[in-house]
């Protein structure tokens, strides 16, 4: 019963707003809705992807999202496959700089620094290239790599194949499941990041759908009518409120239609390593 009740209140926020991005603008602001539209319309949606940009910042959010995951999952167990190698020289050395890095950093304006010095400034690379490694992500593999036979790697040497050669077709094919944990991480944080492309793009072009999302929160004010990119007002019954709502049911649908599905590898995720039997 008690799990039933915090369910409840954990979906009902998300289904409030679902039912008032469903509801007529104007009368919404009337109050009063909480359960079930009052007034079903679908032109909060309608405005929405009307609006001068934003299918492009979904094909922006989309792109990043898949190269972004791929090149983090790719590059970071690479890494931990190297810091998993007992015989690498200097390897508690690099592990103790790594966690000190979880900690500790330089700062947001050092941040900035370097991301313009780099020539990352509105460019599609920053969404990429600074994210390409995480010290927990390499944790997990390390964990997962040093449970996995030797065995397998001196049978591979045997056959003539260096270090990239076993990587690639002996360890990433023994390591899906720590591979799909890390990618769903990543992925996540891909789709749902909106500060990059507030600090470090100015491009509307260039901005994911999140940072969209952000500005229409930060901009609009609950009194102000949607107008559509002539200036006109986009239809009557569409307030800057239904707007917003409608376009976090846009931006956060994606992501939670696939994350029920996904959510176990949380779980695995974690517990990879931290049981000895």
């Amino acid at each position: 019963m008690i799990m039933l009740f915090i369910c409840a209140i954990t979906i009902y926020p998300i289904w409030y707003v679902i039912v008032n991005s469903l509801n007529d603008g104007i009368d919404a602001m009337r109050g009063g809705i909480y359960w079930w539209p009052r007034e079903f319309t679908l032109e909060n949606y309608k405005a929405v992807f009307e609006t001068p940009g934003i299918v492009t910042s979904f094909g922006v959010t989309i792109a990043k999202t898949v190269i972004g995951t791929i090149t983090h999952v790719f590059f970071t167990a690479m890494v931990a496959y190297a810091i998993s190698r007992r015989d690498l020289y200097g390897r508690n050395f690099y592990m103790l700089v790594g966690v000190i890095t979880m900690f500790f950093s330089g700062g947001l304006i050092p941040y900035f620094l370097l991301i313009r010095d780099l020539g990352l400034f509105d460019n599609f690379l920053v969404y990429i290239i600074p994210t390409m490694f995480n010290f927990f992500h390499l944790i997990i593999f390390v964990s997962f790599f040093r449970e996995l036979p030797t065995s397998l790697e001196e049978a591979a040497k045997l056959d003539g194949a260096n270090d990239f050669m076993i990587f690639i077709k002996v360890i990433i094919p023994l390591s899906m499941p720590v591979i799909a944990t890390i990618a769903l991480f990543q992925g996540v944080y891909q789709w749902n990041d909106y500060f990059a492309g507030v600090i470090f793009v100015n491009n509307p072009d260039l901005q994911p759908i999140q940072t969209y999302l952000y500005k229409v929160v930060a901009e609009s004010s609950s009194n102000q009518m949607m107008t559509n990119a002539s200036g006109s007002i986009a239809t009557k019954t569409v307030t800057s409120q239904s707007i917003k709502l409608a376009t976090m049911v846009v931006t956060t649908l994606p992501i939670m239609l696939v994350y029920p599905f996904l959510q176990k590898y949380f779980v695995k995720g974690m517990l990879i390593g931290s049981v000895k039997g």
